[in-house]
């Protein structure tokens, strides 16, 4: 898988997301298509999420571990490689060191 290195014609939005004290952040993307995605940053840490719709995250850097709610198994991600999370349910994505970067398309 080729993780995009830019996007053209988008709506970027200036406000950033800020979670967990800042140690995620992101900023949202519209596509000319008006699908949504954000791209963000994952510091060192163990962070859960929730989602309402299914997402998609694409490792663009670093790396990280991603257990998928309901699930015991932890799976290793690094970059250029993805995973899909369902809809109204979560994550728990850990980074160990360094910088994790992302994309996280709204499907």
């Amino acid at each position: 898988m080729s993780v995009p290195a830019k996007f053209e014609n988008v709506t970027a939005q200036t406000k950033a997301n800020i979670y967990f004290d800042g140690k995620v952040v992101s900023h949202t993307i519209l596509m000319p298509d008006g699908a949504k995605k954000t791209l963000g940053l994952i510091y060192a840490g163990n962070y859960h999420f929730g989602t309402g719709a299914p997402e998609i995250m694409e490792i663009v850097a670093g790396a990280c571990v991603v257990t998928l709610d309901g699930e015991t198994e932890a799976r290793p991600y690094s970059a250029g490689e993805q995973f899909s999370v369902p809809g109204n349910s979560g994550f728990t994505i850990q980074v160990d060191a360094g910088i994790c970067e992302y994309i996280c398309s709204f499907v």
